[in-house]
Parts: C-alpha cells; sequence; structure tokens
C-alpha cells in the first residue's frame, strides 16, 4: 500500500464503526483468505503471459508511433472520437483530467470530443460542425463490427468525403481495431485510413490504458506516467506478503462480504467533476464483467456533492442494500476565496473560507453522516488527481474486479447476454422500410 498515489480507508466497514451493520476482524479475514485461490490465478496466469491487462502498463514500445499519430492529429482544432462502451468511456475518464483546465497544456488548443451514442439529433449537428471545422476522427472497435461505431463512421466518411475527397479525407481518420479481416478494418484499407491494433486480447472496458492512449496524447497528457501509476498497482499486488497488504484484495473482500449480507448496490462516488466520468467507466466495468448467472451488483455512478442533494436523502433513510465508495481529493485551502459573506450573518460559516474549504467539509460530512447511520464506506484520499493516480485507480479496480469475478466462479471477461440483443437490433434493422419508403 505505501508508495500508492491513493489511500484506502476501510474503517467505515467494519463493525467497530458501523456497529452489526459492518464487518467484524473475523468476518473480513475469513472472506480475505477465501480470497487466495483467485490472487493465486490471476498472479499464475500473469506470469504465463496470459494477463495483457496487467502486463499493458508496463509497455512503452507503442507510444511513440502513437505520439506521431497525435501531432499529426494537433493540426485540427477538434478531433472527434467515435466508439461506444469500453471504447469510449475509459478515453472520457482520462481526458477529463484535460477538462478540468489546470492540466491543459499552454498553447495546445486541441479539443477532443467523445460521441458516443447514435442520436441522430445529437450526431448530425456534430457532422455539419466537423465539416466547416476541418475536424479529425478517431474510430475504435475491438471487434470491428460494433454497429454503432460503425453507423458513426460511415456517416462521417460519406460527410468528409463529399467535403474533401477521398484522399484527403482518409487522412483525418485512423482507425483502431484488432488485426483480421473485420469490417472497419477492410472499410478503412479500402479507403486509405491509418490502422492501429487493438490488442485482441484487451476487452473494452480493461483497455483503457490502450485504447485511451492516442486520444490522451492529442490532448497533451502524458501517458507514460498514467502506466507508470497503474504499474504501481501491478507490483503492489504481485508483491503483497498477505492479501491484506493489498487495497484490490481488501476491496474485492468487501463487495463479496457485503453483497452476502444483501447489499446489492454499489455507489461510486468521487467528490471531483474530472472524475465523474471515471465513476461511469467503473459502472461499465463492474456491471458487464460481474452481472452475469445471476451473480453481480448494481454500480451506481454519483458524484459529490451534487448528489448530496438529490440521492442523499434516499441512502440514508432508505432501504439498506447500499455499499459506498467515496473518492476524496485534498481540498482544504483550494479555490476562490469566498468574499462578502461577512455581510450577512447567515453566511458568517463561509467567511475567509475558500470553495475548496467548502468542499473538504461536505465530502467529510457526507462520509461521516453515512457512516453514522450505519451504512458501510471507504474512501479512497488522492493528494492530487494527476495522471499518475488515474492509472492507480483504473488498476485497483480492474483488479478489484477481476478477483471478484474469480471469487465466485465467473468469467469477468465477457458478456454473452449482451448478444442477445445485438441479433435482435439486426433482426429489427433489416424488417424497417428503406429510407424514403
Amino acid at each position: 500500500m505505501n508508495g500508492l498515489p491513493y489511500r484506502q480507508d476501510i474503517a467505515g466497514c467494519l463493525g467497530w464503526r458501523i456497529a452489526d451493520a459492518g464487518l467484524s476482524e473475523s468476518d473480513l479475514a475469513e472472506t480475505v483468505e477465501a480470497l487466495r485461490p483467485a490472487m493465486r490465478r490471476l498472479i499464475v496466469e500473469h506470469r504465463a503471459g496470459m494477463m495483457p491487462h496487467l502486463a499493458l502498463p508496463e509497455r512503452r514500445d507503442d507510444l511513440a508511433m502513437l505520439q506521431r499519430i497525435a501531432q499529426r492529429y494537433r493540426r485540427f482544432e477538434t478531433v472527434l472520437v467515435l466508439g461506444i462502451g469500453g471504447s469510449s468511456l475509459g478515453g472520457q475518464a482520462v481526458c477529463a483530467l484535460v477538462k478540468g483546465g489546470p492540466l491543459r497544456p499552454e498553447g495546445d488548443g486541441t479539443d477532443v470530443v467523445f460521441l458516443e451514442n447514435i442520436d441522430p439529433d445529437t450526431y448530425s449537428p456534430w457532422l455539419d460542425f466537423a465539416e466547416r471545422q476541418n475536424a479529425g476522427f478517431i474510430v475504435i472497435s475491438k471487434s470491428g463490427s460494433t454497429a454503432e461505431t460503425a453507423a458513426q463512421m460511415l456517416a462521417a466518411w460519406d460527410r468528409m468525403r463529399a467535403a474533401a475527397g477521398p484522399e484527403a479525407a482518409a487522412d483525418h481518420f485512423t482507425v483502431m481495431t484488432e488485426p483480421g479481416d473485420n469490417p472497419l478494418a477492410r472499410f478503412a484499407r479500402g479507403n486509405g485510413m491509418r490502422l492501429v491494433d487493438h490488442d485482441p486480447k484487451l476487452g473494452g472496458r480493461y483497455s483503457v490504458l490502450s485504447t485511451a492512449t492516442l486520444p490522451a496524447l492529442i490532448a497533451g497528457l502524458d501517458m507514460t506516467a498514467m502506466r507508470l501509476g497503474a504499474q504501481e498497482t501491478v507490483t503492489g499486488f504481485l508483491n503483497a506478503q498477505s492479501p491484506v497488504d493489498c487495497p484490490a484484495v481488501l476491496g474485492a473482500a468487501l463487495n463479496l462480504a457485503f453483497a452476502k449480507r444483501g447489499r446489492r448496490i454499489h455507489v461510486m462516488m468521487p467528490y471531483a467533476d474530472a472524475l465523474r466520468p471515471f465513476a461511469l467507466w467503473h459502472a461499465q466495468l463492474w456491471g458487464e464483467s460481474l452481472g452475469k448467472g445471476g451473480h453481480g451488483t448494481t454500480p451506481v455512478a454519483a458524484l459529490g456533492p451534487v448528489d448530496q442533494h438529490s440521492q442523499l436523502q434516499l441512502w440514508l433513510d432508505g432501504p439498506r442494500d447500499k455499499v459506498f465508495t467515496i473518492v476524496q481529493l485534498e481540498r482544504a485551502g483550494t479555490g476562490p476565496l469566498l468574499a462578502g459573506a461577512e455581510v450577512d450573518e447567515r453566511l458568517a460559516y463561509l467567511a475567509g473560507r475558500t470553495m475548496g474549504d467548502l468542499l473538504e467539509a461536505e465530502q467529510r460530512a457526507t462520509a461521516a453522516t453515512l457512516m453514522n447511520k450505519r451504512c458501510p464506506v471507504r474512501t479512497f484520499r488522492l493528494a492530487r488527481l494527476d495522471e499518475r493516480a488515474l492509472g492507480a485507480l483504473f488498476m485497483h479496480f480492474m483488479l478489484e474486479t477481476i478477483l471478484v469475478g474469480y471469487a465466485l466462479g465467473i468469467d469477468p471477461f465477457d458478456q454473452p447476454a449482451v448478444e442477445d440483443c445485438k441479433v435482435l437490433t439486426r433482426k429489427h434493422l433489416s424488417e424497417l422500410g428503406k429510407p424514403g419508403v
């Protein structure tokens, strides 16, 4: 645990803090011990080269090539990333570091926008914008056959080809997909677009340190630092003297133990706007990896302090079926000064404070109030939110998810039930009349 850019505190999940709603030391020890086979399996698979998720953070060989592509894309004021699910959520979570403002490199005006939906009312205006602004496109689909991403690319290509001609338009597109003769790869090759290989062994929701790299580099972020943070988490897991020394193992144990107690809703609430996409990424990772065969708990992505004003009442006084993960940054003394509060005695509590002081007080108070109501709460504390810290968090929750899956005897890397919807989508599409008919 020492040396990681985050600190996990599980006191709010233990019986001495939340009475009979919490776990006793023996309960926790028993669940941690039950995770040993899952830990051994994961370590053995990693050492056998079967776990690219854990090996990727060590890679640097791909960054120079991607940086060259990123440099070409910086001639555009806007780059549109086309993808859905894990091909988009991870990149959004990474690039949100820039959206906050302080990390945007000085003089780098390239804006990276993620278009994940296929709502025509939303997508069509972006095509108009792309044509006017001469935007670039990055298309990401591991399988190369994702219907939504294919539709986005076909529409974008048709518009850009008509505006600039096929040869010039092709230079606006880079397609990231697994090697082979899949539909997107064939289309890209046939039209002269750049192709970047997507590791076929990396599922979309686990591929954030890969698929997010090109958008992040275009935005000016340091992917070496992000992979370093992830590697620190992996190293801590592999070198842990005992399971209780590994934060991801403790997190997996907490989720397993509370699920057995009927707490089947997992609320992830960071107190930073830049981590809102991270909470959405986690919801997909957790839900799609573990929701199988009657197993799984329901992830809820929230944002503090916004959801104090929308969901906290339910959490405190509603069904006792939730576990909470609160991610905090050190905020005291940061942000603008709250000047003028002294003119009204009702605002005196804000006098001389900064906005960060208020946020610090609220994130502490929310966690404490939940605990006082005997709700299981673990907190993650970060001194700062940067690439290294975010990489470490990504890997923590990937490890936690895989360990829970292995402990439950399910495959955390597939999503078989989703295929039924894809089959029906194609059936219903075939039944629709042709446009204008």
